[in-house]
């Protein structure tokens, strides 16, 4: 989940690996919906009245609560069908999603959506027909439209920058005419994406130390090194509110935001193209720094740099396993990735 906007771009990019990981996935048969719930109140409601919508019911549907204090767990209880894991305390989303996907062990795919998603009743029957439309195809990503503005995109896939910057894609655009093509996405955004349970396990699935916050774009990054593909369908509609818990550009989304930010590139970002783009991201650090000044968070901004710096040598006593097990050259991680003066989030469109 990130509140980064970006401009109008199609990526294709071939992982050209092969071996153990490459073959095409049929229909799945058994899917789980995961809703991580905190405070929701009746966007929960909304959200799993219209999952019972659904022309492919999925085969389990689970609510992981994180401690809400508002009754709306209660929701989950009062309807059929619906499974309720609560937490003891707010793990964060990062986390509790970890806890939903590992309960969710006969389901071969997950489907994470947030509370505040609503999806349309052919959303995850147009996710599941896109599984085995290409190889390694580890994940796909919905078309999501502003929910008190469906002619108005929220974002068709996840993109991400050699500078470390990651926004979805058409966000604040047109509904109309962007996005109609299926294609290659860095990622799905978490509010409404589909991923292969094994492979979620099998990469570490989502940091818990992000809490939440581009903690998608993380897992989207470890399973491009990986050698596996993200599929946008545009048929998968998810009507998004976006940020309804914790607040449009509030400090705590920006704190987040802008420290994992800091992380995942570290973490994440192979050796040479993390020394070829460290003065970008660097330059792009200190630019959002006088961005969020001028929005009056300077404090939050600063504090968030050093939590990042903190957490450096942690990120990169990670980065050394995450890499052992890359499948994909610098150069072919870079062909999926934004380049130019769009990395550094410059020509950006903004809402």
């Amino acid at each position: 989940m990130r509140e980064d906007n970006g401009p109008l771009e199609e990526t294709s990019v071939s992982s050209g690996i092969t071996g153990s990981n490459d073959r095409v996935y049929g229909r799945p048969t058994t899917v789980g919906v995961l809703i991580v719930n905190w405070n929701s109140g009746p966007l929960l409601i909304r959200c799993l009245d219209a999952l019972r919508r659904q022309s492919f019911g999925p085969t389990r549907v689970l609510v992981v609560d994180n401690a809400s204090r508002d009754g709306s767990e209660q929701a989950a209880l009062e309807r059929d069908g619906v499974e309720l894991l609560t937490m003891t305390a707010n793990l964060g989303f990062a986390a509790a999603n970890n806890i939903g996907v590992a309960h969710l062990g006969n389901c071969e795919w997950i489907a994470l959506l947030n509370p505040d998603a609503f999806p349309e009743p052919g959303w995850l029957a147009a996710l599941v027909g896109g599984v085995g439309a290409a190889p390694l195809v580890a994940s796909v990503a919905s078309r999501q439209v502003l929910a008190d503005d469906p002619d108005t995109l929220d974002g068709t896939g996840d993109l991400y920058t050699v500078a470390g910057l990651a926004w979805r894609r058409h966000h604040g655009q047109p509904a109309r005419n962007r996005g109609l093509e299926r294609g290659e996405v860095f990622g799905p955004c978490g509010a409404a994406g589909l991923y292969r349970r094994d492979v979620f396990l099998e990469t570490g699935g989502f940091d818990e130390s992000y809490f939440c916050y581009f903690e998608d774009v993380d897992l989207a990054f470890r399973l491009r090194l990986k050698g596996y593909r993200c599929l946008y369908i545009p048929e998968a509609v998810v009507h998004h509110v976006g940020s309804a818990l914790t607040g449009f550009r509030s400090d705590f989304a920006v704190f987040h935001g802008q420290r994992n930010m800091v992380w995942t590139f570290v973490k994440d970002m192979p050796g040479p193209l993390l020394l070829q783009y460290l003065p970008h991201h660097l330059l792009m650090n200190l630019a959002s720094i006088g961005v969020l000044a001028a929005r009056g968070q300077l404090r939050t901004a600063l504090r968030a740099k050093w939590a990042a710096l903190l957490g450096v040598p942690r990120m990169l006593r990670a980065r050394r396993g995450i890499h052992r097990e890359r499948r994909v050259t610098s150069a072919q991680l870079r062909s999926a990735m934004i380049r130019g003066l769009r990395s550094l989030g410059i020509g950006r469109k903004e809402p």
